[in-house]
């Protein structure tokens, strides 16, 4: 009985509405970050569309000559040339581009309209892109819808995480990056089924845009952030959630205490913070360090994720089949919080990235030396695994390294890294296999990266750091060469 109710407790008929409608943004995301993995294989002027039905790559000889296409809608009738094909390729760089620049304002936007209404307005905008890329398959039209469905992915994720943690009690919050991660494993499973029963390029997008579109009206019943709600005194709004059901009123309660909590300490210490909370803080040490090493390590896991996941199409096998199991690779990332109760911040963080780094290179050996495409392939899709853990890590460790009066703008400065990253990743982009240099990035970044994780200390338990002196008070790896 004391079991039941401490389950009821934690998920209340309001908390599982939450979980369950903030899957769907996350599902469809998955749709637009990889979408451009199929367009070569789907572009309007292509008539490679058959070969959908073998298991080799697309020959990318098949571009050098002049097609056409007809527009069903308009009866337009067109030629592209292997030019203008090619260009459909910078999608993800433009794609990349948005996401940049969605986190620069995406934040602010949420912090004062809410993030329920962005959520809604963005997944809107996604779903119409979606919508005007099928009807509308130009180049220019094309790169400019992904740069704006970049903007609007960031937004979606920024709101869809930061709910699902706000909806949690504070000893939960590891599960809602997770239990997204996997959602959006499935969606990039299912971006492979769509693109392989696709039979041109509108029924491609519309197969992506319809669906979106029919799921819209659901979230109007998502409800908002509490700490949103406290925060600009909806008190009436928090009331209507609290009398809908007993075990909601409970939750409510528990939630609110503990952001009573966790708002009422920095509040008493911003007085004696307020002078020394921006330039002094940066030039601390202990600061520059930890923000050094959490700069390089989202820098490398964007590098090495999305480095394998714009070449699924370059290990030798079918492209549908390697999208499908590039999702399913990462499935296993729901142990992810058992294993962090079990070993703790920094040696899973090690762990995983060393792991990530021994795959990728195991993975560029093999492709060397022995003809096993497979193998290469589930080489590389381990080392894909272990770093997107290591990035669901290295959010909640960040947020625990920094202190509070400098905490946003440290994870600001760590996820432009990030995003640098995956820019600069689909710049140079491969294209008909991964080259020596790209491959050795990929598993020499992750070993550094684990090297540099002993200098940083462990933050399970321990309570957030207010100040750059609690940070130096948190206890540390004690190196031999260090001892004194």
């Amino acid at each position: 009985m004391k079991t039941d109710g401490a389950f009821r407790q934690f998920f209340g008929p309001l908390h599982r509405s939450v979980y369950f409608i903030l899957t769907f943004p996350i599902f469809f995301t998955a749709f637009t970050f990889f979408v451009d993995v199929f367009t070569l294989h789907i572009a309007p002027c292509s008539e490679n569309i058959a070969t959908k039905s073998s298991n080799q790559t697309v020959d990318t000889n098949v571009f050098n000559k002049t097609t056409s296409w007809t527009s069903n809608h308009s009866g337009l009738t067109r030629s592209l040339t292997c030019h203008e094909t090619n260009r459909f390729a910078h999608g993800q760089a433009t794609y990349m581009t948005g996401l940049l620049i969605g986190s620069l304002f995406g934040g602010a936007v949420s912090d004062k309209y809410g993030k329920k209404l962005l959520l809604i307005c963005c997944s809107a905008v996604l779903a119409v892109a979606s919508l005007v890329v099928a009807f509308l398959p130009y180049v220019p039209v094309y790169l400019t819808v992904r740069g704006i469905s970049g903007v609007a992915g960031c937004a979606i994720h920024m709101c869809t995480y930061s709910l699902g943690v706000e909806w949690s009690l504070p000893k939960y919050r590891i599960w809602p990056p997770t239990l997204f991660s996997f959602i959006f494993s499935l969606g990039m499973m299912g971006l492979a089924a769509v693109a392989f029963l696709a039979s041109d390029w509108m029924q491609f997008h519309l197969a992506l845009g319809i669906p979106q579109i029919l799921f819209l009206p659901l979230y109007f019943f998502l409800p908002e952030s509490p700490r949103w709600l406290l925060l600009n005194k909806r008190m009436k709004t928090l009331e209507d959630y609290q009398n809908r059901s007993p075990e909601d009123k409970q939750y409510l309660s528990l939630l609110l205490d503990s952001l009573d909590n966790e708002t009422q300490k920095p509040l008493s210490e911003k007085t004696s913070a307020k002078a020394e909370s921006n330039f002094t803080n940066f030039t601390s040490p202990t600061i520059l360090l930890r923000l050094f090493i959490m700069s390089y390590i989202g820098f490398a896991s964007a590098l090495t994720y999305y480095g394998i996941c714009f070449s699924v199409g370059s290990f030798g096998v079918n492209i549908y089949l390697a999208q499908f199991f590039s999702g399913l690779s990462e499935a296993p990332s729901l142990l992810l919080p058992f294993l962090l109760k079990r070993w703790g911040r920094r040696p899973f963080s090690m762990g995983s990235l060393f792991l990530s780094g021994i795959s990728c290179m195991l993975s560029l050996l093999v492709s060397k030396f022995c003809d096993i495409p497979a193998l290469v392939m589930t080489l590389a899709l381990m080392g894909k695994l272990c770093m997107q853990s290591t990035y669901c890590v290295s959010v909640l460790y960040g947020i625990e390294l920094f202190p509070t009066v400098i905490r946003q703008k440290c994870v600001g400065l760590v996820s432009l890294c990030y995003r640098v990253a995956c820019i600069i990743n689909a710049v140079v982009s491969p294209d008909g296999g991964i080259p020596l240099p790209a491959m050795i990035c990929y598993s020499s970044g992750p070993i550094i990266g684990a090297a540099l994780c002993l200098l940083l200390p462990e933050t399970s338990g321990i309570p957030l750091p207010d100040t750059v002196q609690d940070c130096e008070k948190q206890p540390r790896l004690k190196l031999p060469c260090c001892a004194r």
